[in-house]
């Protein structure tokens, strides 16, 4: 169901044909919004605990997001397989929107804190339902671009969106990081419209019984922030709620990803496990990087945060060359971007410790951000050309959940690494094992793709 036949499509512009340009902006205006939105918070996050006197809630507003998108997501999936895209965008757009003016009229900590479980929620909704359009609007061979066009949208609010929301706390209002985005939301709402219109509507083909999602949503966001909760603690309390989580976690998962996923069977199922060990693996390695380039080599807080900026431009890069490629399997495309992703974490190794060479890390985390370009292009693509009609909406959902759960578990697994072995004043002792254990893991990923490769014709 796209725009225009495969056959008959003879434009050069994947993303520019004129049954597809209001998409494509209307596309890149709302990612390139949610982007700003995400990037600004950190920013102002310190002023605003300050605000509401609410500094032991700072961790809060990123917590009820995720859980709350976790949820979104599923139930994004299951409306476009039942639905059609259409309904979810034209409901998760205005309530994005209202998210943020929410978040930006609040007067203390619970209404923010509202504020962002609406927004996790339809911006849950919302990117599933987009990736599900992608399918419809664009002819298979013009996927990888759209999604290269997705991890562009991300560059400029990763350089200045920091920037810009610092500018608007100092000398506007925090409240401005939220209240101004809405209008731009409702303007891209508006260039999805007639899009929506025509291809947005319920596919022929009717989606399976699947009762209990939202429910097995809820209980896999419950099972991570149990299991993380407990790693932090000693205690025998501790131990009853990290049994009690993966009790919870592992019937969700299963409910909620395609079946085989976690044996890494051939074909959709680990493209959804790689995603979610390249998001948890790249995001595990990198949290730690601006605390040892501050701490063990004496950078400022604003330089030690330029490698994350590097690794965002490094992202589309890798994004473009993806979608260029015509020969290689999608596993083989995926295991290489695993494999750049390994590259910049070796960087890594011998950039972070206090006999390091620290100026490595700059050109190291671009190659890695160069690889999750690739890789989650890739799997996205290769989910949707994998997916049924009727099951594109779930197979989508289960990737960012795959995804975001994946970040939750290993950042959350690695900080108790780091925790456990670093000393006072001495992250190196954590950080340098931790990057290591990635390192490993990165290698055993690829390895596995390139033999799920060759399990099945490419």
């Amino acid at each position: 169901m796209g725009i225009v036949d495969e056959g008959s499509d003879r434009s050069d512009s994947a993303l520019w044909h004129p049954q597809r340009r209001a998409f494509t902006a209307g596309l890149i205006l709302v990612i390139t919004l949610v982007a700003f939105e995400a990037m600004g918070l950190g920013t102002a996050l310190p002023t605003i605990v300050a605000d509401f006197h609410a500094s032991q809630w700072y961790s809060w507003p990123f917590t009820v997001f995720l859980t709350a998108s976790t949820v979104g997501t599923v139930i994004g999936g299951r409306l476009s397989d039942l639905r059609g895209p259409a309904l979810p965008l034209l409901v998760a757009l205005p309530l994005f929107a209202l998210g943020l003016m929410i978040a930006a009229l609040a007067p203390g900590m619970a209404v923010l804190l509202l504020a962002r479980v609406v927004q996790g929620l339809s911006g849950g909704v919302l990117i599933v339902s987009l990736y599900v359009m992608i399918a419809r609007v664009y002819p298979e061979r013009h996927r990888p671009a759209a999604f290269g066009a997705l991890s562009a949208a991300w560059v400029v609010p990763a350089l200045i969106g920091p920037l810009i929301a610092g500018l608007l706390t100092e000398h506007a209002s925090w409240r401005w990081v939220f209240g101004g985005l809405a209008p731009l939301v409702c303007l891209g709402a508006a260039l999805l419209v007639p899009t929506l219109r025509r291809f947005g509507a319920p596919g022929a083909d009717r989606a399976g019984a699947r009762p209990g999602l939202p429910v097995a949503a809820a209980g896999a966001a419950a099972g991570v922030v149990a299991l993380n909760w407990a790693a932090q603690q000693v205690s025998f309390l501790s131990l009853v709620v990290a049994v009690a989580g993966l009790v919870v976690l592992v019937p969700s998962l299963l409910h909620l990803l395609p079946r085989g996923t976690l044996r890494a069977r051939p074909g959709l199922p680990v493209m959804v496990l790689s995603r979610g060990l390249l998001a948890g693996l790249f995001f595990t390695a990198q949290a730690f990087v601006p605390l040892s380039l501050a701490v063990v080599h004496g950078f400022s807080p604003s330089a030690a945060g330029v490698p994350l900026t590097v690794g965002s431009v490094g992202w589309p890069v890798g994004a473009f060359w993806q979608s260029r490629q015509r020969r290689l399997g999608r596993e083989q495309i995926v295991a290489a971007g695993f494999v750049l992703v390994g590259v910049g974490v070796f960087a890594l190794v011998w950039a972070l410790p206090v006999w390091g060479v620290p100026w490595l890390v700059f050109g190291g985390w671009f190659v890695a951000g160069m690889g999750m370009g690739i890789s989650v292009a890739t799997t996205a693509v290769a989910v949707l050309s994998l997916s049924p009609e009727a099951d594109r909406g779930f197979n989508s959902s289960a990737l960012q959940i795959s995804d975001m759960l994946g970040q939750a578990l290993l950042v959350g697994a690695g900080g108790v690494v780091v925790s456990a072995l670093a000393g006072d004043g001495a992250p190196t002792r954590g950080v340098l094992p931790l990057d290591l254990l990635v390192l490993v893991a990165v290698v055993s990923a690829a390895v596995m793709l390139l033999r799920a490769g060759r399990a099945k014709p490419v």
